[in-house]
């Protein structure tokens, strides 16, 4: 099966962070990863890079609950930005708030809403997709 080239993580939270990039090469997922610990941080890296003209993330795990920004303001911000790669944004969150999740649902960025932690069954779920 085929890898993910660029998997971008935005979250705050380092053990969460820790254990994903384990599990993601563990699970042999993609080829980097990319973290930015808020949604501010990520969104001006990532818009500079979209600007540039550089290579992007195909997925992006994004938490809600964060410093500074928020996922919320990541995703109103980030899907203002011309773009014509196809990131795909799945939502990584403890929240289990159905507010959030019908939320989530109002972006098409957005593919999926999965409750933390995630699994190695989750990242399969998503190469399976992403092939």
């Amino acid at each position: 099966m085929k890898k993910i080239n660029i998997a971008c993580i935005i979250e705050d939270d380092p053990i969460f962070v820790f254990g994903t990039k384990r599990i993601m090469q563990l699970s042999n997922f993609s080829e980097s990863i990319v973290v930015y610990e808020n949604g501010k941080e990520a969104y001006e890296k990532l818009r500079a890079t979209i600007l540039a003209n550089e290579p992007q993330p195909d997925v992006i795990f994004l938490d809600l609950n964060m410093p500074i920004w928020d996922g919320w303001q990541f995703l109103d911000e980030f899907t203002k930005i011309p773009n014509n790669t196809s990131t795909t944004i799945y939502i990584i969150t403890s929240s289990v708030d159905p507010a959030d999740v019908e939320k989530a649902k109002k972006y098409n960025v957005v593919k999926r809403y999965i409750v933390k932690p995630i699994t190695n069954t989750e990242l399969q779920k998503i190469l399976e997709n992403y092939n």
